[in-house]
């Protein structure tokens, strides 16, 4: 499946939205105005004003629903959350080519709100999954204590980990240590 380097950009926004909720005792990422600024500018997040609580309640509503669509166990619930954020943003799709990047499409109208922009951009991005019949990829991390969510862009579809080097290096080496303590003491 090509992944055009903005649809990558959305994707990485998405993921990094829905796992910046408070989870397990981690403190929500969105917790104030001043973590959706550092969000905003994280993710390069072009013709964004001044936000205000209300753009934080807004993205905060876009979070839950980007959840959904990696909890849908069916394309087709998938597919009904993703056109309701599309349509609820007022999608116009558009070329661009600011900011020193090559060509590639907004799918946000031109002031909109930081929330219609995720929506609308995001949306798209991942209703190209749910096109291609890749909805499989859009995963949550196997590791029991994580659950963090990814999109799984290996070959072969095998990705079950958020960070390899995180989350499943540390559930390989736990699994390795017990095998050796099994090992000592059978």
């Amino acid at each position: 499946m090509l992944i055009t380097h903005d649809t990558r950009c959305a994707l990485d926004a998405v993921c990094d939205l829905v796992n910046s909720a408070a989870e397990d005792g981690k403190a929500d990422g969105l917790a104030d105005i001043a973590g959706l600024g550092e969000f905003v500018r994280s993710h390069d997040i072009s013709d964004v004003g001044d936000l205000t609580e209300g753009d934080l309640a807004a993205v905060r509503q876009v979070r839950a629903r980007f959840a959904e669509v990696f909890a849908a166990a069916e394309a087709r619930d998938a597919a009904g959350v993703i056109n309701e954020l599309v349509a609820a943003a007022g999608t116009t799709p558009r070329l661009t080519d600011h900011d020193g990047y090559d060509w590639h499409v907004h799918y946000f109208a031109p002031g909109a709100s930081v929330a219609d922009h995720l929506a609308a951009d995001g949306g798209m991005a991942l209703a190209f999954f749910i096109v291609a019949g890749e909805q499989e990829r859009l995963r949550r991390c196997e590791a029991p204590d994580c659950q963090h969510a990814f999109v799984d862009l290996s070959r072969n579809r095998s990705r079950r980990y958020c960070d390899s080097r995180t989350c499943g290096n540390r559930l390989h080496v736990a699994a390795y240590r017990a095998r050796r303590k099994e090992a000592a003491t059978g």
